[in-house]
């Protein structure tokens, strides 16, 4: 099974890593709307327009299915990329509140915070389906700033520290932190170290467990390429790639 993954920018490298380590999949096509990015930013109409810019290029390549990495885009316009694609397309949300309920030892009355761009946390899908689920103490918390920091490779150091502390000061140490956009994974070693050891659920592999399950999948590659596109600086995406060992 061939596999197109689309972000609007390098954070959809974090799930495609997932998916090329899974064995499940014959060949990736990895394009990012670099020129673009943030999505987060922008009105829902402007998001939809280039979702479906996006459904476009995937309906002529070589691909069985399309896996949209970017959390905004799931949000505000997988039903209409959807309704126009030419084969199946995925978004990244509801794996990643189902994964809530794979971690071991959580109960019902566990800290979660969501951290995601202000379009995602706008439209309060991981807080109802959070709270659908019976968590009671959901915070969200819209962290713009994480997405250009990834885009321009910075992954620690102190920048990365004030802006942790610009968002997370008056935050309660969670159990768990949602990482609702695909470039936070990028960050999770040291989000992790701030909250003193919280876990982190990481959309890619929250990914590959849901399409095991609907898919019914089974592990038959040892090794899978992944082909990297990209509207703007195609280098860039691969210096990430290459810093998360995708080949």
């Amino acid at each position: 099974m061939k596999l197109g993954v689309f972000d609007s920018g390098v954070g959809g490298l974090t799930v495609a890593r997932s998916l090329q380590r899974s064995g499940y999949f014959s060949e990736l096509l990895y394009y990012g709307d670099t020129a673009r990015v943030p999505y987060g930013s922008k009105d829902a109409n402007t998001v939809m327009r280039y979702a479906l810019e996006a459904v476009e290029f995937f309906n002529g390549a070589n691909v069985d299915a399309l896996v949209v990495a970017c959390n905004t885009v799931s949000v505000v316009a997988l039903e209409i990329m959807q309704q126009y694609s030419n084969k199946p397309v995925y978004g990244v949300l509801e794996p990643g509140v189902l994964a809530l309920t794979h971690l071991p030892q959580l109960d019902k009355q566990a800290k979660i915070l969501v951290i995601a761009t202000r379009a995602t946390i706008a439209s309060g899908e991981y807080q109802r389906r959070i709270q659908e689920l019976g968590f009671n103490q959901v915070e969200a918390l819209a962290t713009p700033l994480f997405v250009p920091m990834v885009e321009e490779e910075l992954f620690d150091g102190p920048i990365i520290q004030e802006t942790f502390k610009h968002y997370f000061n008056q935050v309660s140490k969670p159990d768990v932190v949602l990482l609702g956009c695909t470039h936070f994974p990028l960050l999770a070693e040291p989000i992790t170290a701030y909250f003193n050891g919280a876990q982190t659920i990481h959309s890619g592999e929250a990914m590959v467990h849901w399409l095991q399950q609907q898919l019914q999948l089974s592990v038959q590659f040892k090794h899978t390429p992944i082909q990297i596109m990209a509207s703007e600086n195609v280098e860039a995406v691969a210096r990430v790639a290459k810093r998360w060992q995708l080949t």
